[in-house]
């Protein structure tokens, strides 16, 4: 279902991605992130769909149904690097914070932080060139806004 997405993903560092390859990445990390854990709980699934609304320009079916793609992509993704790989090559830097942002934002959708959930976005923060501190000060924003 998804053959042409992992071919680009597991391909030569110079295979190209697209926008689109991008999208499924994000949304792939937005799962992985929420199963950290070992649960998937129905507020983590929303607050996906809420982000993938928003930052695609979604209406809640397409957000719904474009979160479903992702989960599969998940499922069957070899590793978390081939995403942050993708997610670097497509999106400028300028708005990895956003991205980082939007992680925080599902760490913290059941109001619990995990540590398993923490040590993932530990790893991926730097993969995608932001700093611990940078995180740490996107992860206080995400708090204050929720609060």
């Amino acid at each position: 279902m998804f053959a042409e997405f992992f071919k680009r993903l597991t391909g030569p560092a110079e295979t190209p991605v697209t926008d689109e390859d991008a999208r499924l990445a994000i949304g792939a990390l937005l799962v992985r992130i929420a199963k950290a854990d070992g649960k998937y709980r129905p507020e983590e699934i929303a607050r996906i769909d809420r982000i993938l609304a928003k930052r695609y320009d979604l209406d809640v079916v397409s957000a719904a149904k474009l979160r479903a793609k992702c989960e599969h992509i998940e499922h069957d993704a070899p590793d978390t690097v081939r995403f942050t790989r993708v997610i670097k090559d497509v999106v400028p830097y300028e708005e990895r914070a956003a991205v980082i942002s939007a992680f925080w934002e599902i760490v913290l959708a059941d109001g619990v932080r995990r540590p398993e959930e923490d040590s993932l976005l530990r790893m991926v923060a730097p993969m995608l060139g932001v700093t611990d501190l940078e995180s740490g000060v996107l992860r206080q924003e995400v708090e204050a806004r929720n609060a």
